[in-house]
């Protein structure tokens, strides 16, 4: 799971072969191409897996046909200052309410700490995920970028997906699947880069918070 190195925090939840993803959705795997040995001075590794395996960055093309794929999305969105919003709590989706009153002078990026801490290896069935109002008034402050730490902004279960069509109607950024489970409340800047995956809907990122003090 994330940890502290100096001023840097590390969002990003380890990929592995037990890493969950969501039921049907294609799991991590490695396999050794080439092994150091007599012959062979290197170890190289060839893996698959889904796009939004772990922490990733959804593009538009995810949740609307023909729109920008992920190498389409602009840069800046992902770097940047960030507040962290504890909207921890029992219900199954974060109302508007939940930020009531927390908005004032926030910053482009926002990231919600849905939960107490996911096992990285068990899919979440049920998870939180935020209401299509939420999205909205987030967008209304000048929100860019939204991430959270669960696997989804929708429930598992939704077909229609109104919280990706609210983000979509306002061009902002999906993060998901981050590890917040270590990080207070606050104001930090966030680098979290997609890697340029030519033509698809979502790739990896390699998220981490750094202090501002």
């Amino acid at each position: 799971m994330g940890g502290l190195l100096r001023n840097i925090i590390d969002i990003t939840p380890p990929l592995r072969a037990a890493s969950a993803v969501f039921p049907g959705d294609a799991r991590y795997e490695a396999r050794t191409t080439f092994a150091m040995g007599p012959g062979c001075p290197v170890n190289v590794t060839a893996f698959t897996m889904s796009v939004h395996c772990g922490a990733h960055a959804d593009a538009p093309l995810h949740y609307a046909a023909g729109a920008a794929s992920i190498d389409q999305v602009p840069l800046d969105d992902f770097v940047g200052p960030a507040r962290v919003i504890d909207v921890r709590g029992a219900s199954a989706l974060v109302g508007p309410e939940t930020l009531a009153g927390r908005l004032e002078g926030v910053p482009q990026r926002v990231l919600l700490r849905l939960t107490d801490g996911l096992d990285p290896d068990v899919w979440p069935t049920g998870f939180r995920a935020l209401a299509p109002e939420t999205v909205e008034l987030l967008a209304a402050a000048g929100v860019r970028l939204v991430g959270v730490d669960v696997p989804s902004v929708d429930p598992e279960t939704s077909k229609d997906l109104p919280s990706h069509m609210a983000f979509f109607r306002h061009d902002m950024r999906i993060l998901e699947n981050l590890d917040l489970s270590k990080v207070p409340e606050g104001e930090f800047e966030l680098i979290a880069l997609p890697i340029p995956l030519e033509g698809l809907d979502a790739a990896p990122v390699r998220a981490i918070l750094r202090s501002l003090a």
